[in-house]
């Protein structure tokens, strides 16, 4: 969870990746067909082995073209960091694809998880 971020700290993509950086998010992810490889050590993530803890979204202000998305990342075995991406039209297929792969998982286990209580 991203602690004390006010909403000065999240006005532009640099700021958040700073920010995110003193909370220890230090890995950079990119998604490759294989799954979301870490550019720091090379290991390779399933969606099961990934939970998306925030993300954030950018529209430049003069070009709708300049959106961009950032993802801030736990996996299994503790790497934390971020992947970032256009939105929209531009948008990474690898990237989308993950994303949403990670959301359906996400999904089954809240689903799995309220079942188990009641």
């Amino acid at each position: 969870m991203i602690r004390n971020a006010t909403t000065e700290d999240m006005k532009s993509m640099t700021l958040c990746l700073n920010k995110l950086l003193s909370e220890g998010y230090e890995e950079d992810f990119k998604a490759t067909d294989k799954g979301l490889q870490s550019l720091k050590t090379n290991n390779i993530y399933i969606p099961e082995q990934v939970q998306v803890v925030n993300f954030y979204r950018f529209e430049g202000a003069s070009d709708p073209a300049d959106n961009s998305i950032l993802y801030a990342i736990e996996t299994t075995d503790g790497a934390k960091g971020t992947l970032v991406d256009a939105f929209g039209p531009y948008a990474d297929g690898k990237v989308d694809k993950f994303m949403k792969d990670v959301e359906e998982i996400s999904k089954k286990n809240t689903t799995t998880e309220k079942a188990e209580l009641v």
